[in-house]
């Protein structure tokens, strides 16, 4: 495995840490405590993923030592990622990353979206799931009665309301539906990006990406 720019050998504590949470074992892809951990570190949950794969693997000698050393004593590794995350500058973006070059393009998916201000903010990743949402139904049947509609807003805590909101924004960006030329709505932008990059793609590519991210909610 390529090394990422800013994977320190240090991180695999918080790794194991999240690898023994229960129910104990390698997370998903999209599980919340990897997509936080990615957030706080800035690298890929797809990074960390294959990471915590190598670790369930024990196939370096360094994985090993650290396995026996924590795996059987949660509290003296909960020390030592506290210690860890005490460290000068440890989360902190500014400092800690300073003259690194970062990519922020996936972090992105996952923070509130312009125009979003609801207690439980609208994210790329929601609107990822709600377009998917949208290629399998009808445009009759998108409304709040919908019960595809009520399982995915109760899914990523949102609203009925709020999800066909999003769809309408949706139809708009739709060039095989017939629309008003104009369409002023504060999401307007985000939905148009997250259209571009999935709404001329095989919907079978954003059916398995939203799989995906289920677990994130989960």
């Amino acid at each position: 495995m390529v090394r990422h720019s800013l994977w320190h050998d240090e991180y695999w504590l918080l790794l194991m840490q999240l690898y023994l949470k229960r129910p104990q074992g390698l997370k998903p892809m999209y599980h919340r405590g990897l997509v936080d951990l990615a957030l706080e570190l800035h690298i890929e949950p797809a990074y960390l993923y294959r990471r915590m794969y190598t670790l369930r693997r024990l196939d370096t000698p360094r994985i090993r030592q650290l396995w026996d050393r924590y795996a059987s004593r949660p509290k003296k590794l909960a020390r030592a990622v506290a210690l860890l995350r005490q460290m000068s500058g440890f989360g902190n973006s500014e400092e800690f990353y300073a003259g690194v070059e970062t990519n922020e393009s996936w972090e992105r998916d996952f923070k509130p979206v312009d125009g979003s201000t609801t207690p439980n903010p609208l994210t790329p990743v929601k609107l990822i799931m709600i377009l998917d949402l949208y290629f399998r139904l009808v445009p009759d049947t998108m409304v709040c009665e919908t019960p595809e509609v009520v399982e995915l807003a109760r899914l990523i805590h949102s609203t009925p309301e709020e999800v066909t909101d999003v769809m309408e924004v949706f139809r708009f960006c739709d060039p095989l539906l017939s629309h008003e030329d104009i369409m002023i709505h504060p999401l307007l932008t985000p939905c148009m990006q997250i259209w571009k990059r999935f709404g001329n793609q095989p919907p079978e590519k954003l059916a398995a990406l939203a799989a995906q991210l289920n677990d994130y909610w989960k």
